[in-house]
């Protein structure tokens, strides 16, 4: 099973600001944010990364470039996980936005919420685009491959609510704060959603076991385990 690791990227100016920063340019990680990164590079130095994939806004560049120290991987950008194209909202306060008839709908009904302005997008064409970024990755890279993705809270959101099975309007029932990791492994019948908004876990059972010499590799079981299992070995 291809596992990705949804790495969301540390806190920002804007987010301490109280603004939806979207995807104006610029917008820095504080320095909260900045030891938020260093720490998590730190949980996953231990765990093997076929690849390191992110949004290109400079958030998550930063949050991505801080976990390649020692790995021969180069940081990769895919458009598809970038930030939600808020249009119209974009670099305006929150406490403005709660105020807009829309917002009821982002919150109550987000299926059906467009952004306003020419530059907006749906909630469903963001969950869409990012659903098919993480898919088509993992079919780059292959069924045994661990990859990290740096991405934005509600795009994050979007894909553990298509790896849950829930409608897109369950999205906002999901936590995602900066710098936290959620966890999905795709089999060839379903996602297996390891871990969400993980600010602090141990992260070995991420880490896969060495091929076994003279064995075929064991085809990943599709099968949730009644019961639910003995847990995860490190």
């Amino acid at each position: 099973m291809t596992t990705v690791i949804l790495l969301r990227h540390g806190r920002t100016t804007a987010n301490t600001g109280g603004v939806l920063a979207g995807w104006t340019p610029g917008v820095q990680l504080d320095e909260t944010g900045q030891a938020q990164v260093a720490a998590v590079a730190q949980r996953l130095a231990p765990v093997p990364l076929a690849a390191v994939v992110a949004s290109p806004l400079e958030r998550c560049q930063a949050t991505a470039a801080a976990l390649l120290g020692g790995r021969d991987v180069a940081l990769q950008t895919d458009d598809r996980l970038g930030e939600a194209r808020y249009g119209d909202w974009t670099g305006r306060a929150i406490k403005e936005l709660v105020k807009e008839p829309l917002w009821k709908v982002v919150q109550a009904h987000p299926s059906a919420a467009v952004f306003p302005g020419p530059e907006g997008e749906g909630l469903a064409q963001t969950q869409a685009r990012a659903v098919a970024a993480v898919r088509d990755w993992n079919a780059r890279l292959g069924p045994d491959a661990v990859w990290l993705a740096c991405s934005h809270g509600d795009v994050i959101k979007a894909v553990l609510a298509d790896a849950l099975g829930l409608h897109l309007d369950q999205f906002q029932r999901i936590v995602v704060d900066p710098a936290s990791i959620s966890v999905v492994s795709y089999t060839e019948t379903r996602p297996f959603v390891l871990r969400v908004n993980d600010s602090g876990g141990d992260v070995g059972a991420l880490i896969p076991p060495p091929p076994r010499k003279g064995r075929r590799r064991r085809k990943a079981d599709s099968d949730a385990v009644v019961g639910g299992g003995a847990g995860a070995t490190v």
